[in-house]
Parts: structure tokens; sequence; C-alpha cells
């Protein structure tokens, strides 16, 4: 049983620096909120969660955008 071999489709066009911006933006608006509505002691971590998201997501938005300058 021979399978027929079909070429690999086109990558799909994207706008990755967008997609990064928004995922940082949730995390800047859970920060937020939690910064709002103190959590308990025991979950003040929560918001150091936000914290590294907002910080991994500003690092995501100058790494796709350096990347997508050089292409």
């Amino acid at each position: 049983m021979d399978k027929q071999w079909h070429p690999d489709p086109e990558p799909i066009k994207t706008n990755d620096t967008a997609a990064v911006a928004v995922g940082t933006g949730l995390w800047a608006v859970a920060l937020v909120v939690l910064l709002i509505f103190r959590p308990a002691p025991e979950h003040t971590w929560w918001i150091w969660t936000c914290v590294t998201g907002v910080g991994f997501g500003l690092f995501g938005v100058w790494f796709v955008r350096r990347r997508a300058s050089r292409s």
C-alpha cells in the first residue's frame, strides 16, 4: 500500500508581534487586578507569576520584532 506524496502546504502568514502583545496585555491586566484586589498572603505568588508573564512577554515582543526585521 503506497501512500501518495503531497507537497507541504505554504506556511500561514501570522502577526506574531500582535499575538505576543495580546498575551502580554492579558498578563498586565491580571497583574493590575491582583494589585487592586490583594490576594490572601498565601497567594501572593500569583502577583509574581503575573510580573514574570509581563517580563517574558516584553522579551517576546522584542525577540519577535527583532527576528521579523532580519527576515
